[in-house]
């Protein structure tokens, strides 16, 4: 028949295909051989620094110091329950901030008179200081995970709003004027050109949320809490166990660039049209 593709046709294209994805990315390989390096020298500085000086430990342990303590932690389970404590607040703070945050840039971006009632309260209040909100969180939802949960999600919710809304201005004013001459209807319009402009500024909210989503529990914690990572490093602190502090916030550290990774890579499978060559997004 004219016009059809060769018998061998759809065989050279899976063969082209596999090719593609078994070739090693030389680029990614370099720069994570160059992290590697520069975190070497680094742990390498650090412990020659220690060992030459005679640091006390009381005040800035070495990082086999700061390992043994990490591994004992590890071993006997407290990191895991901390963690899993914290673990809890992050990610129920995030995922309702961030779902309060999408929800209300959709309203503000369809009805005018709610940005312009509501949008100062929420500049007013992201102005304020999260340490001068926990406190207040703690009397009103007492020392459990709500009022932990609460600064999460005060915290969560701006992010994902002022980006969420920032992709939905973006949106191709031609597009607009022509789905909205062939359809007409708002929430159709909205499906299929506002939201796919907004959802590469979303995830991008979302990347910096999640990491905000952490610095706030542990804020939390330090405030009023009996468990959690922030509760640990606070009594690692009172205790003068600088070791067993520096290893919980590695723990911290390696959480947070996990749940950035997540984010990342979700953000990347799914919105697919917003990546450019480098892996960055953009609208």
């Amino acid at each position: 028949m004219t016009g059809s593709l060769p018998a061998d046709e759809p065989r050279g294209w899976v063969v082209r295909v596999a090719r593609r994805l078994s070739r090693p990315d030389y680029r990614r390989v370099a720069r994570f051989g160059a992290w590697l390096l520069s975190a070497l020298l680094v742990v390498s500085f650090w412990q020659w620094y220690t060992t030459k000086f005679d640091v006390s430990p009381a005040l800035f342990p070495s990082p086999v110091q700061v390992g043994k303590s990490l591994w004992i932690n590890l071993r006997d389970g407290t990191f895991l329950r901390d963690l899993a404590v914290t673990m809890r607040e992050v990610l129920m703070g995030f995922f309702i901030g961030s779902f309060v945050g999408f929800f209300l840039a959709l309203v503000i971006s369809e009805f005018r008179p709610v940005r312009t009632i509501v949008y100062p309260y929420v500049i007013g209040l992201q102005s304020v200081p999260k340490t001068a909100l926990a406190p207040m969180f703690l009397i009103w939802f007492g020392f459990g995970m709500e009022s932990k949960v609460a600064l999460v999600v005060s915290t969560v919710f701006f992010p994902v709003l002022i980006n969420t809304l920032w992709g939905i201005e973006r949106t191709d004013p031609g597009q607009l004027d022509m789905l909205r001459a062939y359809c007409g209807r708002r929430w159709r319009v909205f499906l299929r050109v506002k939201l796919p402009s907004a959802l590469p500024a979303l995830f991008a909210g979302l990347e910096l949320a999640i990491v905000l989503a952490i610095i706030a529990a542990v804020v939390s914690e330090f405030l009023g809490a009996v468990g959690g990572l922030g509760y640990r490093i606070l009594t690692y602190n009172t205790n003068l166990d600088m070791a067993g502090e520096f290893a919980a916030l590695t723990v911290l550290s390696v959480t947070g660039f996990v749940l950035h990774a997540i984010v990342r890579f979700v953000g990347q499978r799914l919105v697919f049209w917003g990546r450019h060559p480098d892996g960055a997004r953009g609208a």
